[in-house]
């Protein structure tokens, strides 16, 4: 499970830097290392589900959103929202 989300990761980062701006680089660069320690902390448990991978993002999300500015905040929010749809698929 692991290895498909890490791949749907690496597919959607090459498709911004292929077509996206500025702000969908800064915002998939940002969530990147978030996801990277998301990924880190399922590796050790049983639980490796889209609902655990869902739940761990939204405290990852929890934790950006006082480290960013409310503009950037809103860009790495919907750059997972992007993400999350494709891993859903």
């Amino acid at each position: 499970m692991i290895e498909k989300y890490e791949q749907t990761l690496q597919d959607w980062i090459e498709a911004i830097v292929a077509d996206g701006d500025d702000d969908a680089l800064f915002a998939s660069g940002y969530l990147q290392g978030h996801f990277a320690v998301v990924l880190s902390q399922l590796e050790a448990e049983t639980e490796q589900d889209i609902t655990a991978l869902e739940a761990k993002m939204t405290e990852c999300l929890a934790l950006a959103r006082q480290e960013l500015n409310e503009s950037d905040f809103a860009l790495v929010n919907d750059a997972w929202s992007q993400l999350s749809a494709k891993l859903a698929a």
